[in-house]
């Protein structure tokens, strides 16, 4: 068909639907401008020309609603981990604090408290090593003193002298393996003020007393007839109605030569025993001063003798510390000598010939106690 016939056929049925087709009630209205662009439509493709573009607006593209997913956390990641190490140090304490101070060429001991925190055992083939400073007397290297674990502490000490000219030193230490390696990166150091001493008045002698038990290893008896017991000491007399007298040996070597005696007592009932009735029949016992050495049969003097120096009259003197004037006089005669010895008799009588022990049995404890100022 020609199209040119066929237009005015197709937009005069289009005039006829518009007019005589009324809507019905049922019937929704439709958009006018929809029908009129639709008609519009097809008369513009059956006579050859491009439909108009449609008014519709595009849908809105939807929004992207998914959230990103991160790339997992690997689990296999390696941390690192800190190195072991086989010598390693850590300071606890000290002694000579820095800036001590010391007269000139006095002598000391420095001390470090370490700790082993590393994980080989240190030996006494490990040292300490002068690093810089002043040696203040101290060798080049000192030995460890003994085995020390890892985990464990020991004392590291070297004994130092102060110089002699005043001034401030410093003396700086490491330490070395056993391979002769160098493992300290610090040094451990001594820091010390020698200071010139000041006139001073010299201050009062104080007094110093000592308490010295007898020797029993230089002490004995001697019987009258010769006889001679070193385990043994006793003054009185014998089953044997023979004297006997006892010798005691002090060591006052303690005592410094030319010291000043102030006082001296002597107490025998610390370990005396009082067998038979001795005062009743002998008469008193006195103590005489005596070197005699080492007892033997001519250490034995017989009654009457004279110069003693203490005496006890009756077994309740005993108890006490016996001092006298004359006694202290004794002991001040032994100083500077190593012993203090005396003799013990009862002066008056020999033997009262009964046939029975009457004497004092001395065992220790004896004191000598005796009070003096040094030079």
């Amino acid at each position: 068909m020609n199209k040119k016939r066929l237009l005015p056929l197709v937009f005069i049925l289009l005039i006829t639907i518009l007019a005589c087709g009324l809507p019905t009630a049922a019937t929704p209205t439709q958009d006018q401008n929809a029908v009129y662009t639709a008609a519009a439509q097809t008369i513009a493709a059956q006579a050859g020309q491009p439909p108009a573009p449609a008014t519709e607006t595009p849908p809105l593209a939807p929004a992207n609603t998914e959230v990103p997913t991160l790339p997992p956390t690997p689990t296999n990641t390696l941390v690192p981990s800190a190195t072991a190490i086989c010598d390693k140090t850590q300071f606890v304490s000290e002694t000579i604090p820095d800036g001590t101070e010391f007269a000139p060429g006095a002598t000391f001991t420095k001390t470090w408290r370490v700790k082993n925190i590393g994980n080989c055992t240190w030996t006494t083939a490990y040292a300490i090593v002068f690093d810089s400073g002043n040696h203040l007397g101290a060798p080049d290297v000192i030995p460890f003193p003994g085995n020390v674990a890892p985990g464990q502490e020991v004392d590291l000490s070297i004994n130092m002298q102060a110089p002699t000219t005043p001034g401030n030193y410093e003396s700086y230490w490491k330490f070395r393996n056993a391979s002769g390696v160098i493992f300290v990166v610090n040094p451990y150091s001594a820091k010390i003020t020698v200071v010139a001493p000041t006139a001073t008045t010299a201050p009062a002698p104080v007094p110093v007393t000592v308490t010295l038990p007898y020797l029993a290893g230089e002490s004995g008896l001697v019987l009258s007839g010769g006889g001679v017991n070193t385990l043994t000491v006793a003054a009185g007399d014998s089953t044997s109605n023979q004297g006997v007298e006892a010798f005691m040996s002090f060591d006052i070597s303690g005592v410094p030569a030319g010291s000043t005696i102030q006082s001296a007592t002597l107490k025998l009932k610390g370990g005396s025993s009082v067998r038979g009735d001795p005062f009743a029949t002998l008469g008193c016992l006195r103590a005489y001063a005596q070197n005699f050495g080492v007892v033997d049969a001519a250490d034995f003097v017989p009654p009457g003798a004279v110069g003693a120096i203490a005496r006890w009259c009756n077994a309740s003197e005993l108890e006490n510390a016996y001092a006298d004037p004359g006694f202290t006089t004794a002991v001040q005669g032994a100083v500077g000598a190593s012993r203090f010895q005396i003799r013990l008799q009862f002066k008056d009588t020999l033997t009262d010939g009964d046939g029975t022990i009457d004497d004092v049995l001395i065992l220790a404890p004896v004191t000598l106690t005796v009070t003096y100022l040094a030079p």
